[in-house]
């Protein structure tokens, strides 16, 4: 597909409006996930005055094609492309009765992590993303063909096997997601495998520990955890994948430090589990444990939320997951 040539702006032309003094008004962009549940949307507001918390900020509302959806914000953070005192806001989607939108998995995971308060569920999640030229081809690679075997690009550093990583320092300073890779003409997709064949694809690993796992002997009560898992592993399966285990399947073959989507296992310092203990967990007999299902196009809200029904409410069954309203 080719564009128009007036479709190129003159992003010079561009600095000299932004670079004009703002005053008192503040430009607040919401962003909230649309109907697919993967992609993004936004729209800005312009405010009298700086808001200091979310609480202080409007609601507002969208076309959702055949009735308004509202916007609740959720999150405000500093905005790094149009600079302070400008936001960013992160909104959930209501329908009009008030019900959340089918995609707002938020508003569930928030209420069910907010009932186990008391435990202290706590969550890191390493959401991986793969480098993309405009072409559809992956970052770096010869125009025509492939490079290498992959084993030498991993963690590298030279000039001839590490690219883009100006991109990714953006991204690590900024910590808000792949928006900067468009300033750089490139694309950072979450597709779990984006290339087929003998490379390695994206996750989301997750990480989930409670209180009683970092006291002392908690390994006992991150043993008890893995053994609910074990017995609802179809469940997870479908709970991560937004696409109903198509993109699992491609994503946990077995291969490349990946489980096998049909199996569940767990071990120490095995990358290929479905759940690994770190080698500091299991020598320190407490800590954390690594859920290596999730791929890197997985929702969020989504995966905490099974993991707390599972491990917390100790939720049985191996029934498929359900989108709740």
């Amino acid at each position: 597909m080719t564009t128009s040539a007036c479709s190129h702006l003159n992003k010079g032309i561009k600095q000299v409006y932004m670079s004009l003094p703002q005053g008192e008004k503040v430009q607040v962009m919401c962003i909230w996930i649309d109907g697919t549940g993967e992609g993004l949307h936004c729209k800005t507001w312009t405010l009298d005055s700086e808001p200091k918390c979310v609480e202080e900020l409007p609601e507002g509302n969208f076309d959702g094609s055949n009735s308004d959806m509202y916007l609740v914000p959720a999150a405000m953070f500093k905005d790094p492309f149009r600079k302070d005192p400008n936001k960013l806001v992160l909104c959930e989607v209501f329908k009009y009765d008030q019900k959340p939108a089918e995609t707002n998995l938020r508003h569930t995971c928030k209420r069910i992590i907010d009932v186990m308060s008391n435990q202290h569920p706590w969550f890191g999640m390493e959401q991986e993303y793969t480098l993309m030229g405009t072409n559809g081809h992956p970052f770096g690679w010869p125009s025509n063909g492939f490079p290498g075997p992959q084993t030498p690009y991993y963690c590298s550093v030279e000039a001839d096997r590490t690219y883009g990583r100006d991109i990714v320092e953006a991204h690590y300073k900024f910590q808000i997601g792949p928006c900067e890779g468009i300033n750089f003409g490139v694309i950072a997709t979450f597709d779990p495998r984006p290339i087929p064949g003998n490379w390695n694809g994206a996750g989301c690993h997750t990480n989930f520990s409670t209180k009683a796992m970092w006291e002392e002997y908690g390994l006992k009560y991150t043993g008890e955890a893995i053994k609910k898992l074990s017995k609802r592993h179809q469940y997870h399966i479908c709970a991560y994948d937004p696409k109903g285990g198509l993109d699992k399947a491609r994503h946990l073959t077995g291969f490349h430090e990946t489980s096998n989507i049909n199996n569940f296992s767990a071990g120490v310092a095995n990358r290929s589990a479905s759940i690994c203990i770190p080698w500091t967990v299991g020598q320190e007999k407490k800590g954390y444990f690594e859920d290596r299902h999730p791929s890197a196009n997985c929702d969020p809200f989504s995966v905490t939320e099974a993991l707390i029904r599972t491990c917390l409410l100790n939720e049985t069954g191996d029934e498929p997951f359900q989108y709740k309203n």
